[in-house]
Parts: C-alpha cells; structure tokens; sequence
C-alpha cells in the first residue's frame, strides 16, 4: 500500500503508513524556526499578564522590584520578536504555548494557596525561574536557527533576549538566597 501524504496547520505533513499510523515529517528549519518565535511570541504575552499578579503576591519587596523590572524587560522582549516578525515577513499568528501555560499556573495555584509569605515567596521565585529556563531554552534554540539560516542580525537580537533572561535568572537566584533562608526558619 502506498503511502499518503496530507499537510497539516503547522506545516507539517502526515504521512500514512502501510499500518495507518500517522508519522509526522517536520516542514524545513525555517518553519520551524517560524513556529518557535510564535511560541516564545506567545509564552512573552502570558508572562506581560503573569508579573503584574506575581508582584502582587510577592511580600519581600526585592521580589516584588524584580518582578516589576523584568516586566518592563519582558515587554521589549515583546517588541523585539515584534520586530524579528516585521523583518522575517511573519503574519502575527501566536502558537499557544502550552508549555508556559503549564508553568504558570502552577504559580497561579501557589499564589492562591494558604502559605507563610516568605514559603509564598519562595515558591514564586521557583516559578519565575522555571519559566526563565524555559526561554532560555527557547531562545538559544531559535537563535541557533537563526545563526543556521544565515540570519545573523536576528541571531543577534534572539542573544540579546537570552542574556537579559540569564540576568534575570541570576537575579532570582540571589534573592532566593536569603527568602529560602527566612522560609526555613518559619515555622
């Protein structure tokens, strides 16, 4: 039996095997590429609506002024993928992105949660830097595929996003230092 090939929404195909299973193909790297920027695109956008509610349930006001400053970096996170969109001809389509999602609001049930504020604190700084490494992760992948597709000033601007997000991790680090420390004291 011959195979049958289909292309789906996300510009993959679909080819159907001798045994009916469907067995994705990826489109070339700059599809992909494509369909990461949407992604961080999208992740950006939860994050813009996640720290104002993040700051606000923060206690420790070095949390809350982290919070605040990475907001106004999130935010040009945003107009620069805006940017590298207008450049690279990319319809503002987002992708959901679930795996922010996730991250989120499972800060959002801790925020809700009865808890002493510096175990409070404490937690939403784990979430903040789940979602950091999760960028992270993102933009040195969508940055390596820029530098692939020969587009080194776009290479350039995804490293600018991914330092200030390795700055803002090694922020969060440091005041975990002393709320982890006020946490286990509490009883």
């Amino acid at each position: 039996m011959p195979t049958r090939t289909t292309r789906s929404r996300a510009g993959q195909t679909n080819n159907r095997g001798r045994d009916g299973a469907d067995a994705q193909r990826m489109a070339p790297l700059h599809d992909l590429f494509e369909q990461e920027l949407r992604d961080l695109y999208s992740a950006e956008q939860m994050i813009v609506k996640a720290l104002p509610k993040m700051a606000d349930a923060a206690s420790s006001a070095d949390l809350k002024r982290a919070f605040e400053r990475h907001l106004e970096e999130t935010q040009r996170h945003v107009e620069r993928l805006e940017q590298i969109f207008e450049r690279q001809s990319i319809a503002g389509r987002t992708k959901k992105c679930e795996g922010m999602e996730g991250i989120l609001k499972e800060g959002a049930d801790l925020m809700r949660a009865k808890a002493d504020p510096e175990v409070k604190d404490a937690g939403l700084i784990g979430t903040a830097q789940k979602a950091e490494h999760y960028e992270m992760a993102g933009y040195g992948t969508v940055r390596t595929f820029a530098q692939h597709l020969g587009e080194a000033d776009i290479a350039d601007m995804l490293q600018k996003t991914l330092d200030e997000e390795g700055a803002a991790d090694e922020k969060l680090t440091q005041i975990a230092q002393h709320i982890n420390e006020e946490a286990t004291e509490t009883p």
